[in-house]
């Protein structure tokens, strides 16, 4: 019966994948990825620490043992919150664009449908405008975010009372999307060309340049208060994936259980995209490349997408950080990583979808 509704939705069987990959095989092994990639991206960097190194400094710093100077400062306040804001970035920008997509039942669909990345890009614009701080941007970023988003179910609300209430909430993303993106542009229009205008377009393209302790702290907030939501309801994702009459049959409350995963992802991309600016295409193809390998049953398919966005950022940020002598921007890799990636992924899985 529910292999039979997901073909009418347009979704894979669970079945036909389950038989390919067993889900704790596969979540060890992305677990051990992820393990690697975060240790080799402790080695490599304009600093270069030795694995052996590396080794003593962790171990002196367990003992309580000090003198490694420099080379223990780069790694434990550079390197290291780095790295983890990598990880909980990836993975909180993957993880709500998996919930993101199975709400809407749509394999288009992106973290920032509902105007999150316009809001907080407008947000940030605004502080850099008006002078503020590192903190204050990354929290005026932060609270236009999820005002935007707030915005688009407030609307939608009130214009899809008696229609179809998750194509009305669509339609109003966009509109709030295209009104904080053309709030974004009058910002760069009346910034200073020669200092507001660059600090701004720097940081709509994203990066991890100035994360520091401070980042990871307010990072780590929200992006577990978001997580718990979306694993605790992944379930749910499932039945919502049948359609809405079918999970209204179910006894599943469509509308709350909604709210609770759009409030969730919002809190995962506006934290997300505060601390590391506009960082797009992750929210998008790593869904599609998690369902790919353990298929599109959301207890496994939220786990591993959250998995794969976290060492798929820190992977591209290894990169910006290591192939040239300035650091490149991550906006600009994801999307030339990305979009040739998308496309491989629509033509390997044209037949699924």
């Amino acid at each position: 019966m529910r292999d039979t509704l997901k073909s009418a939705a347009g979704i894979p069987s669970i079945t036909g994948w389950r038989n390919r990959l067993p889900g704790l095989p596969v979540m060890t092994a992305l677990i051990l990825i992820l393990v690697i990639v975060f240790l080799i991206s402790l080695t490599i960097g304009r600093y270069g620490i030795p694995f052996e190194q590396l080794m003593q400094i962790f171990f002196a710093k367990i003992f309580g043992v000090t003198g490694q100077g420099t080379v223990e400062t780069v790694l434990f306040n550079v390197r290291i919150p780095r790295i983890l804001c990598g990880v909980m970035i990836g993975a909180a920008l993957a993880g709500s664009g998996a919930a993101y997509q199975g709400i809407f039942k749509n394999p288009m669909v992106s973290p920032d449908i509902l105007g999150a990345s316009a809001g907080a890009g407008f947000g940030a614009a605004f502080a850099i405008l008006n002078s503020f701080n590192i903190i204050s941007i990354e929290i005026t970023a932060f609270i236009f975010g999820l005002a935007a988003v707030g915005l688009t179910y407030a609307l939608s609300s009130v214009i899809g009372r008696n229609s179809n209430a998750v194509l009305v909430l669509v339609l109003t993303g966009m509109v709030v999307q295209s009104l904080f993106s053309a709030f974004t542009s009058i910002s760069k229009f009346v910034a200073d060309p020669n200092n507001k205008l660059q600090e701004i377009t720097f940081w709509l393209m994203g990066g991890l340049n100035s994360i520091t302790n401070r980042e990871v702290l307010m990072m780590f907030v929200p992006f577990v208060i978001g997580l718990i939501p979306l694993f605790l309801f992944r379930w749910k994702i499932n039945v919502l994936s049948f359609g809405e009459e079918e999970a209204k049959a179910m006894g599943v409350d469509t509308g709350r259980v909604r709210l609770i995963l759009i409030l969730a992802s919002t809190l995962l991309t506006s934290s997300a995209i505060s601390v590391a600016g506009m960082v797009g295409w992750v929210g998008l193809i790593i869904p599609h490349f998690a369902r790919l390998i353990v298929g599109p049953d959301y207890k496994k398919l939220m786990p591993a997408s959250v998995l794969i966005g976290g060492t798929f950022l820190l992977i591209v940020d290894n990169v910006a950080r290591t192939v040239f002598a300035t650091e490149i921007p991550l906006g600009i890799l994801t999307a030339i990583i990305g979009a040739p990636f998308f496309l491989y992924l629509l033509l390997k899985g044209r037949s699924a979808w």
